[in-house]
């Protein structure tokens, strides 16, 4: 494998591990704060529908974004209702969640569009374009650095950009803010928070609305930057895999991004079977290639990369004691 080969397999990581991140960094919010959220996918893919369809009919890709981004919280909010209010079982309202996405993004496009489920191809202004970083037509030719900061750094949408910054965020949030102190108690010990006088129903419902701000973008991405328009079922299992990522990255925002580049590697990989077939030496089936994310994820989750444990109040709704 050459250098040049080497780096666009790396800028598609970076493509492909976006989406993931997002919906990451989602479930991360959702999860310190006791929430368990099995329907980022759902999220997800109601977020790439809505701002594909959005996008097409008004032809701005940030209209989308924001029309994603609202989708999402809508399901946030449904999936806080049952979970924080009603007190119900957080992985039944996730899978029920995951399902209603599913049945309804199909049925709102084909109303809209009549195309099987998907909506007409975005162009022009409907499409995040990419961006080129000061400088990078100037470094090209250097040898290495230039090329490396021309071919893989630059020439990315803004939504990969927001990603990546949105890890140290992430990170400042939970960690350097007082706001991430409470957020991280609820999901430990939301009794001694109730005690000092803080609304663990609040906290946790804005948990969960920051899990559907970056579901949102994360859908929109995948439909007005990564393709050109929303197409039944896109996610993939995306939203499994960013679980499977979080549990890996042992819930941190700085592993997360690792793990999300992990998986990213993987599938891109599974784009050049050519590759690999001149590194291993032998052709490789590209069903094989294809299902190495979904294998790692099946791993990560039967527990061999070590033990992962999750906030003590994960999953447990709570009770006010009177």
């Amino acid at each position: 494998m050459d250098f040049a080969t080497l780096l666009q397999i790396l800028d598609s990581t970076l493509r492909l591990a976006t989406p993931l991140l997002l919906a990451c960094l989602a479930g991360l919010f959702s999860e310190r704060a006791g929430i368990f959220d099995i329907g980022l996918e759902g999220k997800m893919l109601m977020a790439a529908m809505a701002s594909g369809a959005v996008a097409f009919l008004t032809g701005s890709a940030w209209v989308g974004l924001g029309a994603g981004i609202v989708a999402s919280i809508l399901l946030s909010l449904i999936h806080g209702l049952a979970s924080i209010t009603f007190r119900g079982n957080q992985l039944i309202s996730g899978v029920a969640l995951n399902f209603l996405a599913s049945g309804l993004t199909v049925l709102i496009a084909v109303n809209l569009f009549g195309q099987g489920g998907r909506t007409p191809p975005l162009s022009g202004d409907a499409r995040f374009q990419a961006i080129e970083l000061p400088f990078a037509e100037a470094l090209r030719d250097v040898p290495v650095i230039g090329t490396v900061y021309h071919e893989l750094i630059s020439g990315h949408t803004a939504l990969v950009y927001i990603a990546l910054l949105a890890v140290p965020l992430t990170w400042w949030v939970l960690f350097r803010t007082r706001f991430g102190l409470r957020l991280r108690a609820v999901g430990e010990n939301p009794e001694s928070v109730d005690t000092a006088g803080v609304s663990v129903v609040r906290l946790r419902y804005t948990a969960v609305a920051i899990t559907g701000v970056l579901c949102g973008i994360a859908g929109a991405y995948m439909a007005t930057a990564l393709q050109a328009g929303f197409g039944r079922e896109m996610t993939a299992g995306r939203g499994y895999i960013a679980l499977a990522a979080l549990i890996f990255a042992k819930w941190r925002p700085w592993y997360a991004l690792y793990a999300c580049l992990l998986f990213g590697f993987l599938q891109a990989l599974a784009l050049r079977p050519d590759v690999i077939e001149g590194t291993v030496g032998f052709k490789v089936p590209v069903p094989a290639l294809d299902a190495l994310p979904y294998v790692l994820t099946v791993i990560v989750l039967a527990g061999f990369v070590g033990r992962a444990i999750p906030p003590r109040a994960g999953g447990q709704p709570y009770v006010k004691e009177r």
